[in-house]
């Protein structure tokens, strides 16, 4: 069971699974149910998913990649991450788990939908529902109200039966203890790293570069490009427009009273030693007799903060001296928030606990509520109602544009008509930043979208409204060699030196087998053997940085069988291992992670019932894709 977690302890995987019960919702999105006007990509159990659909999801997941990885998203790692065929995955499985809530009889009522629309940011205006700006929000992504409502509707139906899958699934002690040793266990051995750039005098024949290139010619693809020309409306420009007379101030000032209510807060450290929340009567007392020991030691006269930096187990906080600062009653869990606001100020608490555990609370100060005036809030209200105005000025403006644009696809006839501004950028791939625009990214994303020569809809990167028509396209295609004949003749020189770091490494490795001692074995490489030190699953190796297929190797071996079947490639060449020692976890370190661990495991539980879950519905249901997905 814990095999998952053990495999890819500490890395980029565990972060990812421990939200990963609501990852399938993440393409829950607009327009899709009854959307079916541009075909059929695939159907569930009879039910139609459209190319729209498609498109929208695969759009949205590539914007979740660009933000994961900025900078790090290559074609090659968009290769790897199979995102046509994540999407269709992810579509599918949406359809499946609507289906399954529905046949259940799992039901959303209208104050559930209410409430939840409410509460999404992106509808509201200085944190309160607008229906104006919900509106116009959904009109930008191509959607209306009662489609959107489905889908808000069908999302929550399919978040309560996630619920209803995982709700059950618990973490006994015995397994966090079972996670605790092996993730903590630790191992030494010994080394030899063969780096590939140590070979300077790798000779490439001049008939060698055109047989590689042919060979590796995708590597050297250049994307499709295109040139688009654009309108801009920016809010700020319209700014200098808007008077906001006292009248309209006070009017928001009123009709929003709570947002200038100041809730009183206090400021207060604290120290807390943790217990889980079904911790055992034994291990509870034996918690509350330590925070007595503590609270002692502060009321004797040690300083509360130097207490806090060597007992509190709260990280987040211990290295400050327990400093919470200024926080009002509701920001904190019950009866913490209780017992601070009941404690006066220069008094420390009589030990509580929490779900977290036994806390102490010093109080340094408490201060009082209070409504902020309409003079204090003046200069905030009329800047909130002056960007709200300027946005809906450019949007009216862009809607103008794109109608009249939209008849005969003339951006810049329509534009022109009414003395707006269009520019043209440079030509630019898809998975490159438009140069001179700040959005560059999400500008290119939904540039490659259009079809030849149709201008956008209204679209909306967070900085005003914008209107785009292609101008010119370049296909996708392969250089021709001369252009680019440095370039792969380099590429060929690091292949042939990672080459020949593997074949020495690979001698080094049989030398040692056939019982040639280690270090003579190095010696005739001219490399020096290194020691690693006891190391965990995931530290890293001195200088050679973070190499999880070395240490992975190490954990694989034992004093009997030492040596790894092939050399091990690393980030600089080759490396060839030979076990040293495994020492086991130190035990005490247990208990102050407990509760952490237990709750990492608990999400990795969850996730693998609810893929098992999802196993079963996929197994038992008709799936009939009408496309290939590595295609569209």
């Amino acid at each position: 069971m814990l095999d998952l977690m053990r495999k890819h302890a500490g890395t980029w995987m565990i972060k990812a699974l421990l939200g990963a019960i609501v990852v399938v919702f993440v393409f829950w999105g607009v327009g899709s149910w009854t959307s079916q006007r541009e075909g059929i990509v695939a159907t569930v159990n009879g039910e139609s998913i459209s190319l729209e659909d498609y498109r929208n999801a695969y759009n949205r997941l590539m914007e979740q990649a660009r933000q994961s990885l900025g900078s790090n998203l290559s074609d090659e790692m968009l290769k790897a991450l199979q995102v046509p065929k994540r999407t269709m995955e992810q579509l599918i499985d949406r359809t499946l788990l609507k289906q399954a809530a529905e046949h259940l009889e799992m039901h959303v009522t209208d104050d559930e939908l209410a409430q939840s629309i409410r509460s999404i940011p992106a509808f509201q205006t200085g944190g309160v529902f607008d229906r104006r700006r919900y509106q116009q929000v959904l009109s930008l992504n191509r959607t209306t109200p009662e489609i959107f409502e489905l889908n808000q509707r069908d999302s929550l139906l399919v978040g309560k039966l996630a619920r209803l899958v995982t709700d059950t699934v618990k973490v006994s002690e015995s397994e966090a203890e079972s996670w605790y040793q092996w993730n903590q266990a630790a191992v030494r051995f010994d080394f030899v790293t063969v780096d590939a750039e140590r070979y300077k005098n790798i000779a490439v024949a001049a008939d060698e570069v055109a047989p590689y290139f042919d060979r590796m010619k995708d590597n050297y693809q250049i994307p499709a490009e295109i040139q688009v020309r654009y309108v801009h409306f920016a809010p700020e420009a319209y700014s200098g427009r808007i008077q906001v007379s006292p009248e309209e101030v006070r009017e928001y000032y009123e009709a929003n009273s709570d947002r200038f209510v100041i809730a009183p807060t206090v400021e207060a450290s604290h120290i807390l030693i943790r217990i889980p929340a079904d911790a055992d009567p034994a291990a509870v007392e034996a918690a509350r007799e330590r925070i007595q020991g503590i609270l002692k030691q502060a009321r004797e006269g040690q300083d509360f903060a130097q207490l806090a930096k060597q007992y509190s187990e709260d990280e987040g906080t211990k290295s400050q001296g327990g400093d919470l600062g200024a926080f009002p009653r509701e920001a904190m869990v019950p009866p913490f928030g209780e017992v601070a606001f009941a404690t006066p100020p220069g008094q420390i608490s009589e030990p509580v606990r929490t779900r977290f555990g036994w806390h102490l609370i010093r109080v340094t100060k408490a201060n009082e509520g209070r409504t902020r005036s309409v003079e204090e809030a003046t200069d905030e209200i009329r800047n909130l109602l002056k960007s709200e105005r300027s946005r809906s000025l450019a949007y009216d403006d862009a809607e103008a544009v794109y109608d009249a644009a939209s008849v005969a696809n003339d951006l810049i006839g329509a534009a022109g008509a009414r003395g707006v501004e269009v520019r043209t950028t440079e030509f630019f791939s898809r998975n490159e930043p438009v140069k001179g625009i700040a959005q560059g990214v999400e500008f290119a994303q939904s540039a490659f979208q259009l079809a030849p020569g149709t201008v956008s809809e209204i679209l909306d990167f967070g900085n005003g409204y914008w209107l785009m028509q292609v101008a010119e396209s370049r296909p996708a295609r392969i250089p021709e060699l001369a252009t680019i004949e440095s370039r792969v003749r380099q590429d060929l020189i690091r292949e042939k030196q990672r080459e020949q770091a593997r074949k020495d490494a690979q001698a080094l490795l049989e030398d040692v087998k056939s019982g040639v001692a280690w270090e003579q074995a190095a010696k005739k490489l001219g490399l020096t053997p290194r020691a690693s030190g006891f190391l965990k699953r995931n530290d890293p190796i001195g200088d050679l940085g973070s190499e999880p297929e070395m240490l992975r190797a190490a954990f694989e071996r034992s004093g009997g069988n030492p040596l790894p079947p092939e050399p091990i490639q690393t980030s600089k060449g080759y490396s060839v291992i030979r076990f040293g020692e495994r020492k086991p976890p130190d035990m005490a370190g247990f208990e102050p992670e407990r509760s952490q661990i237990m709750e990492r495991l608990l999400q990795q539980k969850k996730f693998r019932a609810w893929e098992a879950w999802m196993k079963q519905l996929r197994d038992r249901s008709q799936v009939d894709q009408k496309r290939d997905f590595n295609t569209i």
